[in-house]
């Protein structure tokens, strides 16, 4: 075979093989085209490496049809063209759908911390159980406050971002069982009242607030977040439709993942509050409203961002060629 008159001959349709391939949004005429091409080069290329092995007409031949595989088997896209996606549409979509549960959950979390908070402060004996007056005395005094400053801010942020983050990530991954997202909730609820019996005992209680309000109102409706995620994952399993119970965990697992990836930033940013904020000698306005701007932020992405997500038709979930097409069921 005479490789270069092979290659003169067929030059334009290899070039055209690869104008196809490269380009998006094909018609239907065209896709026929591409597979029809495709079809002709492999026999080409055949053809080469039966007679001469491999040369450089068959490594040019080899390039363009790798190329023309990808675009009809569809090569993912690029992760930098992913990420608007998941910023502006996925995420936003999936922090909307929760957003009623969110709001039940933390009032229920509030009405937990302030009836054991008044519960405890109101009996001495209960008091008494957390420790000696000497203890719960400097606690209300002195720990609670230089807790936030005894570490380098840097350090401590990263400290409380990797904690929440990965409890948020547990309420998430773990909701599918229905209790570990109450658990954490009302542990940490509960434990939050404690604090604030001590306080409240000791006319500390308007300290704590103020200490926890800058960062608080972030980390906390992340944690809030989170757990009405992992509900919404167990609600599937409990009442999947005209789905499988299978096919509704995959799917709601899928949508509400994107949250719990979501929080991790969320709490980044809640952590860099509680580090170089929180504990700094600035007025409480000033860091206060430095922690309602951050909770305007994921409010924003969630209520905003998210009812225009969800008015588009998105849900969180990946798109049906990236987790393949759904099983048509009857009702």
């Amino acid at each position: 075979m005479d490789l270069d008159a092979l290659a003169t001959a067929r030059r334009n349709e290899w070039a055209r093989l690869d104008e196809l391939s490269k380009r998006r949004g094909l018609t239907g005429g065209e896709v026929d085209e591409l597979v029809a091409r495709y079809q002709a080069a492999s026999a080409d290329l055949a053809d080469i490496k039966t007679s001469a092995g491999r040369t450089p007409h068959g490594d040019h031949v080899s390039t363009i049809l790798a190329r023309a595989r990808l675009a009809l088997t569809g090569a993912s896209d690029n992760v930098l063209r992913q990420l608007p996606r998941f910023f502006l549409h996925q995420l936003p979509a999936a922090l909307y759908r929760v957003r009623w549960t969110t709001l039940a959950i933390a009032l229920g979390f509030i009405a937990v911390v302030a009836v054991s908070g008044a519960w405890i402060a109101g009996d001495p004996a209960l008091v008494a159980t957390l420790g000696s007056e000497a203890q719960l005395e400097q606690y209300a005094e002195h720990e609670f406050t230089e807790y936030y400053t005894e570490n380098p801010a840097a350090v401590f942020a990263g400290m409380v971002w990797t904690n929440n983050a990965w409890i948020a990530v547990q309420c998430v991954l773990f909701g599918v069982t229905g209790l570990y997202p109450v658990y954490i909730l009302v542990q940490n609820a509960v434990g939050l009242g404690v604090a604030a019996a001590v306080m409240t005992v000791y006319g500390r209680l308007d300290v704590m607030i103020l200490y926890i309000l800058p960062h608080g109102l972030l980390e906390m409706t992340s944690i809030f977040v989170a757990g009405a995620a992992g509900l919404h994952v167990f609600w599937a399993w409990v009442a999947p439709g005209a789905r499988t119970r299978g096919e509704a965990l995959a799917q709601e697992g899928r949508a509400l993942a994107t949250v719990a990836i979501g929080l991790v930033f969320a709490l980044a940013l809640s952590g860099v509050v509680e580090g170089f904020v929180t504990g700094q000698p600035w007025p409480w306005w000033l860091k206060i409203g430095l922690g309602a701007l951050a909770l305007g932020v994921l409010l924003f992405w969630m209520l905003v961002l998210g009812r225009r997500a969800a008015r588009a038709g998105e849900t969180g979930d990946l798109t049906e060629y990236e987790s393949g097409t759904p099983r048509l069921v009857a009702g």
